[in-house]
């Protein structure tokens, strides 16, 4: 699998990144070492997790997610250099997280301790900011005048970014991160966070990762070019619409165990009657032309121009052989024409 520069950081990683926000739910120890060993077989250098990872998030298995990760680690301590871990540090509002605060200096500093303990490594090569403590039009928050931007204390949120910049840049010198990134970010963050870096010599964002699919197209083309002309690694999470691009929930089908059976965070935000037609008619291009949804849906996203990896999960080993196979599918002229024909028909379906 190609290797690609993470932005403007030093470090090489695949076009396809193993997300894992399901181990610790709906995997077991076993199954996330498993996913780890065969991703790594077919290229696979980039894992992606997060502190308050499993999904959805609960008291009990918060930091389980890292703790797999750092037993497959400590099992394969000859394999640390060959694998970029990625791990992110959570914004506020979950209570049983620094009792829901806000991200500040300190409770970065003890996030990434208790990270690295989790992981049993020194230290991590991309360190994320999950969310920014601003409101952001991510998660459902996409539609017209949801968000009232006008009332954002615009210094304060400059006084926290430079606040958050300096810690990070602290934990940076000291070796227990590589390179920072951002996570449910905007352009005007990305923005904020490279100048700030520039004016008061702190390090780069180097990434952002954000929900991109084909319900769900919303960065592009605003954030997706400021990150491609600032050099910042563009991360698609969620490339099947929480499974929904799969064609799982086709019909009005409700497997047993899957994501839409269990109780999320945000609701489940993408199960509107705009997302079924816009999967229908996916389907129907993917059948007619000899591929599955999830081909097409994950093919579609790997070729996007712009994105740097895309962070696939999947919940067995059969997903997560079908989502790495769809890296070698080429989507023709035709097929991206038939594709644009249904963005413009459903562009934003939920």
């Amino acid at each position: 699998m190609k290797k690609v520069k993470l932005g403007s950081s030093d470090l090489l990683v695949s076009e396809v990144c193993l997300g894992s926000m399901t181990w610790g739910s709906q995997n077991s120890e076993a199954e996330a070492h498993h996913q780890i060993n065969y991703a790594l077989k077919e290229g696979i250098n980039f894992i992606d997790t997060a502190e308050v990872y499993a999904v959805p998030p609960s008291p009990e298995t918060c930091g389980l997610t890292e703790k797999y990760i750092g037993t497959w680690l400590a099992k394969n301590r000859n394999q640390r250099e060959d694998v970029v871990i990625a791990t992110k540090v959570a914004g506020g509002g979950v209570q049983w997280i620094r009792n829901g605060e806000n991200l500040h200096s300190k409770g970065i500093k003890l996030a990434l301790e208790g990270s690295l303990r989790n992981l049993q490594t020194d230290y991590v090569d991309l360190y994320q900011l999950h969310w920014p403590n601003r409101t952001s039009p991510h998660f459902c928050k996409h539609w017209p005048q949801q968000l009232d931007y006008a009332s954002v204390d615009v210094e304060k949120e400059r006084e926290e970014h430079l606040e958050i910049l300096t810690a990070l840049a602290e934990l940076v010198k000291e070796g227990k991160i590589r390179h920072i990134g951002l996570s449910d970010d905007t352009p005007w963050g990305i923005n904020e966070y490279l100048r700030l870096a520039e004016i008061h010599d702190l390090p780069k964002m180097v990434s952002i990762q954000n929900e991109f699919n084909l319900l769900h197209l919303i960065d592009s083309p605003h954030t997706i070019e400021t990150c491609v002309l600032n050099d910042v690694a563009y991360l698609p999470w969620s490339p099947l619409a929480g499974g929904a691009l799969s064609g799982k929930y086709r019909n009005g089908a409700l497997p047993k165990n899957c994501r839409w059976t269990i109780e999320q965070r945000n609701g489940i935000f993408r199960d509107t009657s705009l997302s079924h037609a816009a999967i229908e008619a996916y389907y129907g291009i993917a059948t007619r032309h000899g591929l599955s949804l999830t081909q097409l849906s994950l093919a579609y996203v790997y070729q996007f121009k712009g994105v740097t990896s895309s962070i696939i999960g999947a919940t067995s080993l059969d997903q997560l052989k079908e989502d790495i196979e769809a890296y070698k599918v080429v989507l023709t002229d035709e097929i991206m024409q038939e594709i644009d024909a249904v963005i413009k028909q459903y562009p934003v379906p939920f």
